[in-house]
């Protein structure tokens, strides 16, 4: 049931990207048990997909048996990872020091907005400040235009969970051979920055520049934008290989005389605001009727609501449905131990009494 079958992993309950990563783990096949503050007797279950697959107990650490309690469950646990600022999970008593006292081959993950040093390692942040550190934010937007905030999926997302479970599952691949434990420090500042090495490459390369929106992806090129149609939706096209951009033209009857360079810079601005019009002459049904599968590189612009009942995601089953919710399917996919939701979103520390019998602990 996964390629993490047999895996424990015990996430110290927070928001946003540490969430994730355990359902993301869960969905693998990994035992994730969410340690909660408290518990909501006789509530109902949150519709929260982040909280899927995971059982949920909850444990006073500011008392002395609940940290003896988690310890012990330390000693038996793979991986364990919490989203604390630098030093509460020391002043609590299940810091790294602690828990690899108890476990010397535990896999102990944190994940923070600024990283476990520096000087702005203390100070609270959302994803738009850590995206806004690592020239993310700046490059995102039209020119002469704010920068926009891309939802928090590059900083808490992109950033900081994928980095957290690549680095959780690098150290459990490594402690086959060492037998020891260690710390993942995942920050999302530094999860951000590599995301945006490829601009760091094009800058060198003296493909890129740091001005806004006048760039090959970031809304400069006519041929990589998104357009409205004449119903008040839109459609996005990524013609950048020239035998895309040639179906494009064939494909919106588009003037060679006047489309003709598709690389030169300085015609971006007015092709663009040509094909403005273009693209407003026919609805989102029309277009994705001459271009959809083909190779114009051509999408329509749909909201997550739309997606779930778009073909090529429906054949896929992208989407499936867990109590009653609908929410995106596991990924990736596995030809021989197919990840799956084990159960639904659970009640906090509804799951208090049989973790722990499970667990052997008192």
């Amino acid at each position: 049931m996964g390629p993490l079958a047999g895996v424990k992993v015990l996430e110290l309950a927070g928001i946003g990207p540490g969430p994730l990563a355990g359902m993301l783990l869960a969905d693998l096949g990994a035992e994730v048990i969410s340690i909660e503050r408290g518990a909501a007797p006789g509530g109902k279950p949150m519709p929260d997909c982040s909280r899927r697959g995971k059982r949920s107990i909850a444990l006073n650490l500011k008392s002395e048996e609940g940290v003896e309690t988690l310890l012990k469950m330390v000693e038996k646990a793979d991986i364990i990872f919490e989203g604390f600022r630098p030093g509460v999970a020391e002043k609590l008593g299940i810091g790294p020091d602690d828990c690899l006292a108890r476990n010397t081959r535990i896999i102990y993950g944190r994940m923070t907005g600024w990283g476990q040093t520096g000087p702005l390692s203390q100070a609270a942040g959302h994803d738009i400040n850590y995206i806004s550190l690592t020239g993310a934010l700046h490059a995102m937007g039209r020119a002469d235009e704010k920068p926009v905030p891309p939802l928090n999926l590059v900083g808490d997302y992109g950033g900081g969970t994928m980095f957290l479970v690549m680095g959780l599952l690098a150290a459990l691949y490594e402690v086959r051979d060492s037998g020891q434990g260690q710390v993942v420090d995942a920050a999302m500042t530094d999860g951000s920055a590599i995301l945006m090495a490829m601009f760091n490459s094009l800058h060198a390369m003296g493909m890129w520049s740091t001005k806004r929106g006048v760039n090959l992806l970031d809304s400069g090129a006519h041929f990589y934008d998104t357009y409205e149609t004449s119903d008040g939706k839109y459609v996005s096209i990524g013609s950048i290989e020239p035998q895309f951009y040639a179906l494009l033209m064939e494909k919106a009857q588009l003037d060679p005389a006047i489309f003709g360079e598709q690389n030169n810079q300085s015609l971006w601005p007015e092709l663009s605001d040509k094909l403005t019009i273009i693209f407003k002459s026919k609805t989102q049904a029309q277009w994705c009727e001459l271009m959809e599968g083909t190779d114009v590189c051509f999408a329509p612009v749909l909201d997550f609501i739309e997606a779930q009942q778009h073909p090529h995601n429906v054949e896929r089953e992208t989407y499936i449905e867990v109590d009653g919710m609908v929410q995106p399917a596991p990924a990736p996919r596995f030809s021989r131990t197919a990840s799956e939701v084990q159960f639904g979103s659970r009640v906090a520390g509804t799951d208090t009494e049989q973790v722990l019998s499970d667990w052997g602990i008192a």
